[in-house]
Protein backbone atom coordinates (compact mmCIF):
# COMPACT_ATOMS: atom_id res chain seq x y z
CA UNK A 1 0.00 0.00 0.00
CA UNK A 2 1.16 3.37 -0.94
CA UNK A 3 -0.37 7.10 -0.15
CA UNK A 4 -0.96 9.72 -2.52
CA UNK A 5 -2.35 13.60 -2.10
CA UNK A 6 -4.69 13.82 -4.86
CA UNK A 7 -3.73 17.22 -6.47
CA UNK A 8 -6.26 17.44 -9.16
CA UNK A 9 -9.31 16.13 -10.77
CA UNK A 10 -8.81 14.78 -14.48
CA UNK A 11 -10.94 15.00 -17.59
CA UNK A 12 -12.13 11.81 -16.90
CA UNK A 13 -13.01 12.40 -13.32
CA UNK A 14 -10.47 10.68 -12.10
CA UNK A 15 -8.52 12.06 -9.32
CA UNK A 16 -4.28 13.01 -10.39
CA UNK A 17 -1.98 12.32 -8.19
CA UNK A 18 2.24 13.30 -8.27
CA UNK A 19 3.57 10.59 -11.10
CA UNK A 20 0.89 10.84 -12.27
CA UNK A 21 -1.01 8.87 -10.64
CA UNK A 22 -4.83 8.03 -11.17
CA UNK A 23 -6.74 7.35 -8.13
CA UNK A 24 -10.74 6.92 -9.37
CA UNK A 25 -13.42 8.02 -6.58
CA UNK A 26 -11.32 10.87 -5.24
CA UNK A 27 -10.83 14.16 -5.04
CA UNK A 28 -8.66 17.30 -5.20
CA UNK A 29 -6.87 17.61 -1.44
CA UNK A 30 -7.82 14.43 -0.47
CA UNK A 31 -4.81 11.74 1.66
CA UNK A 32 -5.44 8.36 0.06
CA UNK A 33 -4.42 4.88 -0.12
CA UNK A 34 -4.07 1.71 -1.98
CA UNK A 35 -2.37 -0.94 -4.42
CA UNK A 36 -0.24 0.92 -7.33
CA UNK A 37 -0.99 -1.02 -10.54
CA UNK A 38 1.10 0.37 -13.22
CA UNK A 39 -0.16 4.49 -13.12
CA UNK A 40 -3.77 3.35 -11.31
CA UNK A 41 -4.17 3.28 -7.91
CA UNK A 42 -6.69 -0.04 -7.05
CA UNK A 43 -7.71 -0.79 -3.51
CA UNK A 44 -8.76 3.18 -3.05
CA UNK A 45 -8.84 4.14 0.91
CA UNK A 46 -9.63 7.73 1.36
CA UNK A 47 -7.68 9.05 4.66
CA UNK A 48 -8.06 12.46 4.69
CA UNK A 49 -11.69 13.46 2.86
CA UNK A 50 -12.33 17.01 1.43
CA UNK A 51 -14.75 19.02 2.31
CA UNK A 52 -16.47 19.08 -1.31
CA UNK A 53 -16.89 15.16 -0.69
CA UNK A 54 -20.53 13.95 -0.40
CA UNK A 55 -22.75 10.23 -0.24
CA UNK A 56 -23.40 9.46 -3.38
CA UNK A 57 -27.11 9.80 -4.15
CA UNK A 58 -27.29 6.88 -6.09
CA UNK A 59 -26.78 2.82 -4.74
CA UNK A 60 -25.58 1.92 -7.86
CA UNK A 61 -23.02 4.63 -7.90
CA UNK A 62 -19.45 2.90 -7.34
CA UNK A 63 -20.65 -0.04 -9.95
CA UNK A 64 -21.94 1.38 -12.54
CA UNK A 65 -19.44 3.24 -15.25
CA UNK A 66 -22.62 5.77 -15.80
CA UNK A 67 -21.90 8.46 -13.10
CA UNK A 68 -18.50 9.75 -12.37
CA UNK A 69 -18.59 12.26 -9.72
CA UNK A 70 -21.22 11.51 -7.33
CA UNK A 71 -19.19 11.37 -4.69
CA UNK A 72 -18.68 15.08 -5.33
CA UNK A 73 -20.55 18.38 -4.44
CA UNK A 74 -22.61 19.63 -6.84
CA UNK A 75 -20.94 22.92 -6.32
CA UNK A 76 -17.23 21.10 -6.93
CA UNK A 77 -18.48 19.53 -10.00
CA UNK A 78 -19.98 22.73 -11.32
CA UNK A 79 -16.66 24.62 -10.64
CA UNK A 80 -14.92 21.53 -12.38
CA UNK A 81 -16.81 21.42 -15.77
CA UNK A 82 -16.57 24.92 -15.69
CA UNK A 83 -12.09 25.12 -14.75
CA UNK A 84 -12.19 22.14 -17.81
CA UNK A 85 -13.22 24.35 -20.48
CA UNK A 86 -10.89 27.71 -19.23
CA UNK A 87 -7.61 25.13 -18.96
CA UNK A 88 -8.90 24.11 -22.90
CA UNK A 89 -8.94 28.02 -23.39
CA UNK A 90 -5.81 29.08 -21.56
CA UNK A 91 -3.75 26.35 -24.22
CA UNK A 92 -4.64 28.68 -27.01
CA UNK A 93 -3.85 32.14 -25.03
CA UNK A 94 -7.74 32.67 -24.56
CA UNK A 95 -8.96 34.18 -21.80
CA UNK A 96 -13.00 33.61 -21.30
CA UNK A 97 -15.99 35.03 -19.00
CA UNK A 98 -18.33 32.89 -17.82
CA UNK A 99 -21.89 32.67 -17.32
CA UNK A 100 -23.56 31.13 -14.79
CA UNK A 101 -23.55 26.93 -15.71
CA UNK A 102 -26.68 25.73 -15.80
CA UNK A 103 -27.36 22.15 -14.92
CA UNK A 104 -29.92 19.44 -15.57
CA UNK A 105 -32.02 18.27 -12.76
CA UNK A 106 -32.05 14.63 -11.61
CA UNK A 107 -34.15 12.35 -13.77
CA UNK A 108 -34.57 14.09 -15.98
CA UNK A 109 -32.14 12.36 -18.72
CA UNK A 110 -35.23 11.72 -22.22
CA UNK A 111 -32.54 9.11 -23.72
CA UNK A 112 -30.54 6.38 -22.64
CA UNK A 113 -28.77 3.10 -24.46
CA UNK A 114 -29.12 0.42 -22.10
CA UNK A 115 -26.94 -3.00 -22.77
CA UNK A 116 -28.87 -6.34 -22.48
CA UNK A 117 -28.72 -9.70 -22.46
CA UNK A 118 -30.12 -13.29 -21.75
CA UNK A 119 -29.17 -14.94 -18.77
CA UNK A 120 -29.55 -18.53 -17.46
CA UNK A 121 -33.25 -17.24 -15.46
CA UNK A 122 -34.31 -14.76 -18.18
CA UNK A 123 -32.69 -11.40 -19.06
CA UNK A 124 -30.94 -8.20 -17.25
CA UNK A 125 -30.00 -4.99 -18.64
CA UNK A 126 -28.45 -1.79 -17.30
CA UNK A 127 -25.51 0.16 -18.21
CA UNK A 128 -21.89 -1.10 -18.03
CA UNK A 129 -19.75 -1.23 -15.14
CA UNK A 130 -17.00 1.19 -15.10
CA UNK A 131 -14.23 0.42 -17.27
CA UNK A 132 -15.72 -3.46 -18.19
CA UNK A 133 -18.13 -5.22 -20.29
CA UNK A 134 -19.89 -6.28 -16.95
CA UNK A 135 -23.47 -5.35 -17.20
CA UNK A 136 -25.01 -3.65 -13.91
CA UNK A 137 -28.76 -3.53 -13.27
CA UNK A 138 -29.84 -0.22 -11.85
CA UNK A 139 -32.97 0.09 -11.05
CA UNK A 140 -33.04 3.18 -9.04
CA UNK A 141 -30.63 4.82 -11.75
CA UNK A 142 -31.18 9.09 -11.08
CA UNK A 143 -30.08 10.51 -14.05
CA UNK A 144 -32.86 8.83 -15.89
CA UNK A 145 -36.40 10.49 -16.31
CA UNK A 146 -39.05 7.37 -14.70
CA UNK A 147 -40.40 6.99 -18.54
CA UNK A 148 -36.68 6.14 -19.89
CA UNK A 149 -36.46 3.66 -16.73
CA UNK A 150 -39.27 1.96 -18.15
CA UNK A 151 -37.22 1.05 -20.99
CA UNK A 152 -35.21 -1.48 -18.53
CA UNK A 153 -37.91 -4.16 -19.17
CA UNK A 154 -38.17 -3.60 -22.39
CA UNK A 155 -34.84 -4.44 -22.56
CA UNK A 156 -34.98 -7.44 -20.68
CA UNK A 157 -37.82 -8.49 -23.18
CA UNK A 158 -35.95 -7.76 -25.85
CA UNK A 159 -33.18 -9.66 -24.90
CA UNK A 160 -35.00 -12.41 -24.49
CA UNK A 161 -36.32 -12.35 -27.99
CA UNK A 162 -33.58 -11.52 -29.85
CA UNK A 163 -30.53 -12.46 -29.05
CA UNK A 164 -28.44 -15.21 -28.06
CA UNK A 165 -26.71 -15.82 -24.22
CA UNK A 166 -23.33 -14.84 -25.71
CA UNK A 167 -24.34 -11.46 -27.39
CA UNK A 168 -26.11 -8.70 -25.89
CA UNK A 169 -28.23 -5.91 -27.01
CA UNK A 170 -27.87 -1.88 -27.61
CA UNK A 171 -31.17 -0.27 -26.96
CA UNK A 172 -31.71 2.75 -27.48
CA UNK A 173 -34.58 4.57 -25.54
CA UNK A 174 -36.24 7.94 -26.60
CA UNK A 175 -38.77 9.69 -24.14
CA UNK A 176 -41.27 10.80 -26.75
CA UNK A 177 -44.87 12.99 -26.45
CA UNK A 178 -46.45 9.81 -27.19
CA UNK A 179 -44.60 7.24 -25.64
CA UNK A 180 -41.15 5.05 -25.65
CA UNK A 181 -38.82 5.16 -28.89
CA UNK A 182 -36.74 1.99 -29.43
CA UNK A 183 -34.18 1.39 -31.35
CA UNK A 184 -31.82 -2.18 -31.16
CA UNK A 185 -28.88 -3.18 -32.92
CA UNK A 186 -26.81 -6.07 -32.62
CA UNK A 187 -29.32 -8.59 -32.20
CA UNK A 188 -30.35 -11.53 -34.31
CA UNK A 189 -31.37 -11.54 -37.99
CA UNK A 190 -34.65 -10.19 -38.53
CA UNK A 191 -37.03 -12.70 -40.26
CA UNK A 192 -40.38 -13.53 -40.12
CA UNK A 193 -40.76 -15.28 -36.61
CA UNK A 194 -38.94 -12.11 -35.24
CA UNK A 195 -40.85 -9.85 -36.85
CA UNK A 196 -43.88 -11.27 -34.87
CA UNK A 197 -42.38 -11.73 -32.13
CA UNK A 198 -41.17 -8.12 -31.34
CA UNK A 199 -44.51 -6.48 -32.60
CA UNK A 200 -46.46 -8.24 -30.08
CA UNK A 201 -43.69 -6.87 -27.24
CA UNK A 202 -44.26 -3.25 -28.48
CA UNK A 203 -48.12 -3.89 -28.24
CA UNK A 204 -47.30 -5.30 -24.56
CA UNK A 205 -44.93 -2.26 -23.96
CA UNK A 206 -47.12 -0.12 -24.92
CA UNK A 207 -44.22 1.34 -27.48
CA UNK A 208 -44.61 4.29 -29.82
CA UNK A 209 -41.88 3.31 -32.21
CA UNK A 210 -39.59 -0.40 -32.51
CA UNK A 211 -36.83 -0.43 -34.59
CA UNK A 212 -34.26 -3.33 -35.47
CA UNK A 213 -30.83 -2.27 -36.69
CA UNK A 214 -31.76 -0.39 -39.83
CA UNK A 215 -35.76 -1.53 -39.90
CA UNK A 216 -38.57 -0.18 -38.03
CA UNK A 217 -40.26 -3.07 -37.20
CA UNK A 218 -43.67 -1.26 -36.04
CA UNK A 219 -45.01 2.38 -35.22
CA UNK A 220 -47.51 2.25 -32.90
CA UNK A 221 -47.76 5.85 -32.84
CA UNK A 222 -45.35 8.63 -34.40
CA UNK A 223 -42.82 9.25 -31.74
CA UNK A 224 -42.86 13.13 -31.54
CA UNK A 225 -40.50 15.57 -30.47
CA UNK A 226 -41.39 19.12 -30.47
CA UNK A 227 -38.55 22.32 -31.90
CA UNK A 228 -40.44 25.37 -31.52
CA UNK A 229 -43.66 25.14 -32.50
CA UNK A 230 -42.99 22.32 -35.04
CA UNK A 231 -43.98 18.42 -34.12
CA UNK A 232 -41.02 16.16 -35.71
CA UNK A 233 -40.54 12.92 -35.76
CA UNK A 234 -36.92 11.90 -35.83
CA UNK A 235 -35.52 9.06 -37.64
CA UNK A 236 -34.63 5.65 -35.02
CA UNK A 237 -31.86 6.49 -32.92
CA UNK A 238 -31.61 9.89 -33.79
CA UNK A 239 -29.42 12.63 -32.29
CA UNK A 240 -31.38 14.46 -29.66
CA UNK A 241 -29.83 16.24 -26.70
CA UNK A 242 -30.13 14.65 -23.53
CA UNK A 243 -32.76 16.52 -21.54
CA UNK A 244 -35.29 18.99 -22.21
CA UNK A 245 -34.31 21.45 -19.79
CA UNK A 246 -30.19 21.31 -21.40
CA UNK A 247 -31.71 22.28 -24.84
CA UNK A 248 -34.23 24.82 -23.88
CA UNK A 249 -30.66 26.30 -21.99
CA UNK A 250 -28.86 26.04 -25.64
CA UNK A 251 -31.93 27.63 -27.70
CA UNK A 252 -32.49 30.36 -25.40
CA UNK A 253 -28.52 31.54 -25.34
CA UNK A 254 -28.45 31.00 -28.99
CA UNK A 255 -31.38 33.13 -29.92
CA UNK A 256 -29.66 35.59 -27.65
CA UNK A 257 -26.32 35.58 -29.47
CA UNK A 258 -28.37 35.93 -33.23
CA UNK A 259 -30.87 37.99 -31.33
CA UNK A 260 -31.33 40.35 -34.65
CA UNK A 261 -29.97 38.26 -37.69
CA UNK A 262 -32.67 38.01 -40.70
CA UNK A 263 -30.53 35.23 -42.66
CA UNK A 264 -29.45 31.99 -40.34
CA UNK A 265 -27.68 29.27 -41.35
CA UNK A 266 -27.86 26.28 -38.90
CA UNK A 267 -25.00 23.85 -39.88
CA UNK A 268 -25.15 20.30 -38.49
CA UNK A 269 -28.81 21.09 -38.05
CA UNK A 270 -29.74 17.25 -37.20
CA UNK A 271 -33.54 17.08 -37.01
CA UNK A 272 -34.72 20.94 -36.41
CA UNK A 273 -33.34 21.83 -32.52
CA UNK A 274 -32.08 24.99 -33.87
CA UNK A 275 -33.64 25.89 -37.16
CA UNK A 276 -37.27 25.17 -36.43
CA UNK A 277 -37.21 27.63 -33.08
CA UNK A 278 -34.60 30.49 -34.98
CA UNK A 279 -37.73 30.19 -38.50
CA UNK A 280 -40.33 32.07 -35.85
CA UNK A 281 -38.54 35.03 -36.17
CA UNK A 282 -35.67 34.37 -39.14
CA UNK A 283 -34.95 33.20 -43.07
CA UNK A 284 -33.27 29.64 -42.13
CA UNK A 285 -30.80 27.33 -44.25
CA UNK A 286 -30.32 24.05 -42.37
CA UNK A 287 -27.44 21.83 -43.27
CA UNK A 288 -26.96 18.40 -42.27
CA UNK A 289 -25.35 15.44 -43.09
CA UNK A 290 -27.96 12.80 -42.47
CA UNK A 291 -30.84 13.27 -45.22
CA UNK A 292 -33.09 11.57 -43.24
CA UNK A 293 -32.91 13.72 -40.29
CA UNK A 294 -33.20 16.72 -42.87
CA UNK A 295 -36.65 14.26 -44.30
CA UNK A 296 -37.69 14.68 -40.92
CA UNK A 297 -36.75 18.25 -40.19
CA UNK A 298 -38.84 19.00 -43.21
CA UNK A 299 -42.12 16.98 -42.76
CA UNK A 300 -41.75 19.10 -39.51
CA UNK A 301 -41.81 22.45 -41.05
CA UNK A 302 -44.85 21.72 -43.08
CA UNK A 303 -46.94 21.02 -40.54
CA UNK A 304 -45.65 24.12 -38.42
CA UNK A 305 -47.52 27.61 -38.89
CA UNK A 306 -45.97 30.85 -38.90
CA UNK A 307 -42.50 30.24 -40.16
CA UNK A 308 -40.42 32.01 -42.11
CA UNK A 309 -38.79 30.35 -45.19
CA UNK A 310 -36.83 27.49 -44.25
CA UNK A 311 -34.90 25.48 -46.24
CA UNK A 312 -32.54 22.40 -46.12
CA UNK A 313 -29.39 21.01 -47.59
CA UNK A 314 -27.91 17.46 -47.59
CA UNK A 315 -24.62 18.22 -47.31
CA UNK A 316 -20.88 16.25 -45.81
CA UNK A 317 -19.87 19.38 -43.74
CA UNK A 318 -16.66 17.49 -43.22
CA UNK A 319 -15.79 16.85 -47.08
CA UNK A 320 -17.60 19.87 -48.23
CA UNK A 321 -17.52 22.69 -46.05
CA UNK A 322 -19.92 25.87 -47.33
CA UNK A 323 -17.46 28.22 -48.69
CA UNK A 324 -17.21 31.56 -47.99
CA UNK A 325 -19.20 32.93 -51.13
CA UNK A 326 -21.61 30.53 -50.04
CA UNK A 327 -21.88 32.05 -46.43
CA UNK A 328 -22.20 35.31 -47.64
CA UNK A 329 -25.62 35.78 -47.98
CA UNK A 330 -26.41 35.55 -44.27
CA UNK A 331 -25.87 37.14 -41.44
CA UNK A 332 -25.54 34.88 -38.53
CA UNK A 333 -25.24 31.26 -37.80
CA UNK A 334 -25.14 28.71 -35.89
CA UNK A 335 -23.44 25.04 -35.36
CA UNK A 336 -23.76 22.05 -33.62
CA UNK A 337 -20.81 19.63 -34.75
CA UNK A 338 -19.90 16.45 -33.64
CA UNK A 339 -16.56 16.27 -30.83
CA UNK A 340 -14.41 16.85 -33.64
CA UNK A 341 -15.21 20.42 -33.88
CA UNK A 342 -15.71 22.42 -37.68
CA UNK A 343 -12.29 22.96 -38.61
CA UNK A 344 -12.57 23.32 -41.96
CA UNK A 345 -16.17 24.95 -41.43
CA UNK A 346 -14.68 27.27 -39.26
CA UNK A 347 -11.99 28.26 -41.51
CA UNK A 348 -15.10 29.40 -44.32
CA UNK A 349 -16.74 31.00 -41.76
CA UNK A 350 -14.07 33.14 -40.78
CA UNK A 351 -12.91 33.72 -44.48
CA UNK A 352 -16.41 34.87 -44.81
CA UNK A 353 -16.65 37.25 -42.48
CA UNK A 354 -19.95 36.57 -41.10
CA UNK A 355 -21.49 38.97 -38.95
CA UNK A 356 -22.29 36.88 -36.11
CA UNK A 357 -21.98 32.72 -34.94
CA UNK A 358 -23.20 30.68 -31.90
CA UNK A 359 -21.33 28.29 -31.64
CA UNK A 360 -22.86 24.92 -29.42
CA UNK A 361 -20.16 22.37 -28.61
CA UNK A 362 -19.46 19.11 -26.87
CA UNK A 363 -15.95 18.94 -26.83
CA UNK A 364 -14.31 21.71 -24.96
CA UNK A 365 -10.57 20.90 -26.83
CA UNK A 366 -12.03 21.12 -30.43
CA UNK A 367 -14.33 24.35 -29.42
CA UNK A 368 -11.17 26.19 -28.21
CA UNK A 369 -9.35 25.70 -31.29
CA UNK A 370 -12.14 26.83 -33.29
CA UNK A 371 -11.96 29.92 -30.82
CA UNK A 372 -9.07 30.71 -31.78
CA UNK A 373 -9.06 30.47 -35.44
CA UNK A 374 -12.40 33.01 -35.04
CA UNK A 375 -10.29 35.13 -32.96
CA UNK A 376 -7.43 35.63 -35.21
CA UNK A 377 -10.01 36.38 -37.57
CA UNK A 378 -11.11 39.18 -36.02
CA UNK A 379 -13.83 37.82 -34.31
CA UNK A 380 -14.68 38.84 -30.35
CA UNK A 381 -15.90 36.07 -28.18
CA UNK A 382 -19.02 36.73 -25.85
CA UNK A 383 -19.46 35.21 -22.76
CA UNK A 384 -19.16 30.98 -22.20
CA UNK A 385 -22.29 29.03 -21.33
CA UNK A 386 -21.47 25.13 -19.70
CA UNK A 387 -24.67 23.52 -20.21
CA UNK A 388 -24.67 20.07 -17.81
CA UNK A 389 -26.40 17.89 -19.32
CA UNK A 390 -24.66 14.94 -18.32
CA UNK A 391 -25.16 15.64 -14.57
CA UNK A 392 -22.30 13.73 -12.48
CA UNK A 393 -20.27 12.85 -15.68
CA UNK A 394 -17.08 14.02 -17.10
CA UNK A 395 -18.72 15.50 -19.89
CA UNK A 396 -18.88 18.86 -20.65
CA UNK A 397 -21.07 20.91 -23.21
CA UNK A 398 -21.09 24.52 -23.60
CA UNK A 399 -22.34 27.41 -26.09
CA UNK A 400 -20.90 31.05 -26.79
CA UNK A 401 -21.09 33.67 -29.16
CA UNK A 402 -18.82 35.45 -31.63
CA UNK A 403 -19.43 38.63 -33.40
CA UNK A 404 -17.21 40.60 -35.86
CA UNK A 405 -15.18 43.40 -35.10
CA UNK A 406 -15.38 45.76 -37.49
CA UNK A 407 -13.55 48.72 -36.12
Amino acid sequence: MSEHDIIRLGHQGDGIAEGPVYAPLTLPGERVSGTLNGQTLTDVRILLPSSDRVSAPCRHFRSCGGCQVQHASDGFVASWKQEVVRAAMAAHGIVAEFQPIHISPPRSRRRATFAAKRTKKGAMAGFHARGSDVIIEVPDCHLLHPEVMRGLSVACDLAETGTSRKAALAVSVTRSLVGLDVAVTDGKPLDGPLRIALAALAERHDLARLAWEDEVVVTRRAPVQVFGGARVVPPPGAFLQATAEGEAALLAQTETILAGARRIVDLFAGCGTFALPLAQRAQVHAVEGEAEMLAALDAGRRGAAGLYPLSTEARDLFRRPLLADELARYDGAVIDPPRAGAEAQIAEIARARLPRLAYVSCNPVTFARDAKTLIAAGYVMGPVRVVDQFRWSAHVELVAGFTLNKA
